[in-house]
Formats: C-alpha cells, sequence, structure tokens
C-alpha cells in the first residue's frame, strides 16, 4: 500500500545529516507563524491518517504511533477549547425574556427529562441530540444558545460545544440562587433596593407573586411564612433540609423542595424581573394535596395554611414527638377543661342526677396548636335609623379572653353539648391568630364584617398563661409582622396581606403582583383574617422593626 509504505520509508533509519530533524522543521515551521485554514489539515482527518497506519503497522512504528495520537488529540482539544471560550452567539441571549418559575417541561414533548432553555426566546426544549427537539429548534429557527437546567451548564446548538463564558452566571444564578449564611444572617439588617433587569426597583422579600388564576388564598400565605425569620433562614439554605430520608415513591417531600426554591427566588437580590410566579410552587400543592387546593378555584387562606404546614411537618420526618423547624417556629400548647352538659328537655331534679355521674364532670387534656382560633361576636342583623349596616368592632383583649381560662364557651355536636374553656401553657416564638370570619350552615356560607382592633406591637399575653407557667415565661409580648386580609364575599372576594420588612421597618400591602407600602394606622382598620406575630426578645429592642412600628 503506497500510503504506509511511504510512511516507512521515511521513519526507517536516521535521517541524512544535511537534513534537519523532523522535530526541528517542525519547531521551524511553527514559529514562522501559523499555515493558513485551508492547508492545515483537520483533527479527525490527523487522528483518521494515525488509526489506519496502526492498522497495517507494527514494531519500532508502532511505539512512535501513541505521541502521534496525543498531539491529534491535544490540537482537537485546544481546537474545542477554544470556540468553547470563544462562542459568537453570546450576544444573540436575550435575557429580558428568560423566565425560570415555571414547570421545566418540554414545550414540545412535555417530558421532564433532559430539558434545555434556548436563552435566545425562552422556551423549553428537550435533549441536545441530532434528533432532539432543542437541535432542530436551532436549526429550523438559528437560535444556537441553549443551557441545561438540571446541570446549569450551556451549549451551542447544533454545533454541540459547551460554552464557557464568566458573563453567563447571571443567567446561572437567577435559575438557582444561592445564600451563604453570612448573607442569611444579614437578611433582616439590610434595605438595599435591587434593580431587576428591566431597570425596575425592587426590595427583595417584598415582591409580587403572579395570580394565575384564582389562587391568591395561597400567594397571601406563602407571602406571610416567608416574612418569618426563622422558618426563611432554614429554607434559603438547601443543606438543612436535602439530606431528609424520605420512603421510596413519596411525593410529599416535592412540598419541601418547591418552597426552598420559592423561598430563595423572593429573596433573589439578583432577579431580572420584580415578580415571581409561584407556578412550580402551585403544581406541587395540587399534586400533594391530591386536588383539594386548585390553582383555578377561589379556597380558603385558614384552610391550606392548617393543611400546608402539617403537610411541611410530615414530608420534613415530624410526628407526634420527632420535631421539625415547623413545631420550633409556630407550636405552642393549652389546657382544655371540657363539662358534658345534660340534655335540655330534662327535668332539673334529673339534670342533677347526671350531674353527679362521671361522665358529666369536667375533664382536662393537654393540646398542642399552630394557631389560636379567635371567635368574633355577632354581627348585627338590622340596618340603624340612617338605612346603613353598623359596622361593628371589638377589641383584640375581648376576642382573646377566650383562652383566660374562665370564660366557658359553648360545643354543639349532633347528640351532644360540651362547655369547654381553654388556658394558654405555652407561647410559640411565633403566633398566629386565625380570626373566625366565616360560619357554614346547610344553606349557605356568611361572612362576619367585624372589626378587630388591634395594636401594631407590645400585645402582652401574660395574662392568658396559667399562674405557674408564667413565672416560666421570660418573654410573652408580641408585634405583629403579618397580616391575611379578606376583601368581598364568602367563597369570592380577594386577599391581600402586610407584611413588614424587618430591614427597613416599614409596612408594604401586596396583592397579587402589586405592591406599595402602607402606614402601620392603616392595617388596623382591614378585616383581619390570619395574623402573625413575632415574640419580642432581649435582642429586638434595637431592631428596625421595631423602631419603625
Amino acid at each position: 500500500m503506497a500510503g504506509p509504505a511511504l510512511a516507512h520509508s521515511r521513519m526507517a533509519g536516521p535521517a541524512p545529516a544535511h537534513s534537519e530533524p523532523a522535530g526541528t522543521a517542525t519547531a521551524h515551521s511553527r514559529s514562522t507563524g501559523p499555515a493558513p485554514a485551508h492547508r492545515q489539515p483537520a483533527a479527525w482527518l490527523v487522528m483518521a491518517a494515525v488509526k489506519r497506519q496502526l492498522d497495517v503497522e507494527s514494531g519500532d512504528e508502532a511505539e512512535l504511533e501513541p505521541a502521534a495520537a496525543k498531539m491529534a488529540r491535544i490540537h482537537w482539544q485546544e481546537e474545542e477549547d477554544d470556540r468553547s471560550r470563544h462562542c459568537p452567539y453570546l450576544d444573540t441571549i436575550n435575557r429580558s425574556v428568560l423566565d425560570f418559575d415555571f414547570e421545566k417541561l418540554c414545550s414540545v414533548s412535555l417530558s421532564h427529562i433532559n430539558v434545555y432553555a434556548c436563552l435566545v426566546c425562552g422556551k423549553y426544549f428537550q435533549g441536545r441530540g441530532l434528533k432532539s427537539y432543542a437541535n432542530i429548534h436551532s436549526v429550523q429557527v438559528g437560535h444556537h444558545v441553549f443551557l441545561n437546567l438540571h446541570t446549569l451548564k450551556f451549549y451551542c446548538l447544533p454545533d454541540n460545544y459547551e460554552i464557557i463564558d464568566s458573563s453567563l452566571e447571571d443567567i446561572t444564578y437567577v435559575l438557582k440562587p444561592t445564600f451563604t449564611k453570612l448573607h442569611i444572617a444579614n437578611l433582616d439588617k439590610q434595605s438595599k433596593l435591587s434593580r431587576a433587569y428591566d431597570g425596575t426597583t425592587y426590595l427583595p422579600g417584598i415582591v409580587g407573586l403572579n395570580n394565575i388564576k384564582a389562587n391568591d388564598y395561597a400567594n397571601v400565605v406563602l407571602q406571610a411564612l416567608s416574612n418569618v425569620p426563622p422558618l426563611r433562614n432554614y429554607f434559603l439554605e438547601e443543606e438543612n433540609y436535602k439530606d431528609i430520608k424520605r420512603p421510596p415513591g413519596d411525593i410529599m417531600f416535592l412540598l419541601v423542595q418547591r418552597f426552598g426554591e420559592l423561598m430563595r427566588k423572593l429573596r433573589n437580590p439578583r432577579n431580572f424581573k420584580a415578580h415571581v410566579s409561584p407556578h412550580e410552587m402551585l403544581q406541587a400543592v395540587v399534586l400533594c394535596s391530591k386536588k383539594r387546593f386548585q390553582i383555578t378555584k377561589q379556597g380558603d387562606a385558614v384552610d391550606f395554611l392548617s393543611w400546608f404546614l402539617n403537610a411541611l411537618h410530615m414530608a420534613l420526618g415530624g410526628n407526634k414527638k420527632k420535631k421539625t423547624i415547623i413545631n420550633s417556629v409556630f407550636q405552642g400548647s393549652m389546657r382544655i377543661f371540657t363539662k358534658k352538659l345534660p340534655p335540655p328537655d330534662l327535668t332539673p331534679e334529673e339534670k342533677e342526677q347526671l350531674l353527679e355521674m362521671e361522665e358529666f364532670k369536667e375533664s382536662m387534656t393537654e393540646s398542642t396548636f399552630l394557631y389560636l382560633t379567635l371567635d368574633l361576636p355577632t354581627a348585627p342583623l338590622y340596618k340603624d335609623e340612617k338605612e346603613q349596616l353598623i359596622i361593628p368592632q371589638v377589641p383584640l383583649f375581648n376576642i382573646l379572653a377566650k383562652f383566660n381560662g374562665i370564660t366557658e364557651k359553648e360545643y354543639k355536636t349532633y347528640k351532644e353539648n360540651f362547655l369547654k374553656r381553654f388556658q394558654l401553657t405555652k407561647l410559640p416564638p411565633y403566633l398566629i391568630f386565625y380570626i373566625k370570619r366565616f360560619t357554614k350552615n346547610n344553606f349557605f356560607i356568611e361572612k362576619n364584617p367585624t372589626i378587630v382592633n388591634f395594636p401594631i406591637t407590645n400585645v402582652d399575653l401574660r395574662e392568658y398563661l396559667s399562674e405557674e407557667v408564667q413565672a416560666i415565661h421570660k418573654h410573652t409580648t408580641y408585634d405583629l409582622i403579618g397580616n391575611v386580609v379578606h376583601d368581598g364575599k364568602p367563597g369570592e372576594g380577594a386577599y391581600r396581606v402586610h407584611v413588614l420588612h424587618h430591614g427597613t421597618g416599614k409596612w408594604y400591602e401586596l396583592q397579587d403582583l402589586q405592591v406599595s407600602d402602607i402606614l402601620p394606622q392603616m392595617i388596623t382598620l382591614s378585616e383581619a383574617y390570619i395574623q402573625i406575630w413575632k415574640r419580642r426578645e432581649d435582642s429586638d429592642e434595637s431592631l428596625p422593626s421595631q423602631r419603625g412600628a
């Protein structure tokens, strides 16, 4: 064969004395500058020639071959590295269309597997092979820069090489924000505004959540919980929960992952836009609640809050004995005194006889709670003399009297009636009040419009603790940090939330995408539905949130 024979004749025997060694000639030719592009052999041609030689040659020639193969491989790697670091299509990236808040699904096949985002138009496509949807999109439309949503690596298609460029780090940070322990520790001291890609300014943590159709009942709860510092800090750092063991096939842990991602997106100081879509979080809620809570149907914020806290607790591996961050932040305890009432149609003598029985004597049980239900007095049925309905008002301490251990309340069931009284035995670091505005009967749901008058700060709950517990509880004073409001008719209407920004001490009103600051005095005029109160500690006296409030 002519090719191999020629190579053999070149290699056999020493070179003539007057001729330069092969290595020197190569070095000389390199030093005079690179050959023109049309004269440079492509890397694959060099490697193919080397492979052919290996197939037919033996002896000394085969010993020299690995060096040639190594040189060809180095040449190919240098060429590939040069392409990776000098991609000509980086200026086609359009950051204004990038949105990583939605479910990571291929827009054609609807598959979760191996999904890439086109950084030119923002759409999601699967794969990057020759027949993949991402590759077809790159050829048909001329969009070349893609990001793997799982590995966070950038690729140029259809050439199929990885892009390495530090200017793309802002895109990966928007997709997956990360927070250091130092950053998290200083969150409540920061009051610096951030600027989104479109030029709008926002305060990290005080950003709107998109109302996809009728999910504002969930948005306000997520906003309020994201403003509870220990809960927020726990979920900002993925290390805290990523190693929790769950049984095979368990889907509830998806709730924890999505809530953590939402917390990090809400606090992202380098976001491309001044709002966040909770789409992935709500998809997890629909799945884990078995469609009890929907995106397209209005729900009850208290029902969602109760389910969500308990579901998070269970997903984090908690139970009645094992504690989680949910217990540590929100769980208190109380004593419940229950006394069964005799039937009302009995004679006084028969009632007295029944009251002597053990069944009708008062019993006491210990119970834990994640929130306290406050009952409103009955609203007036009739209009006043000016043909206007009176909007009743009630002080917060009047409806808190339910928990002083003295006030009795009658509870009716289908068969029996009970008298109950409650006394608090442990106050949590963060206390949730649920002001019961809605009552259901067989025909309709009725809303109580009573306004609750409450102070924003310095609510002392010491008198609601039993005497022996008062000595143990050093701190019993609470300040408001979150207030969920329901406006409109029962079963319909809309929700909004007031939150306190701890860094500035200012109050903000959030309703879907609308964010506005609000005076503390205006908060007390709203029809409060859910409130979150923070227990004041010794270290809190100098915080801006105390001064601002």
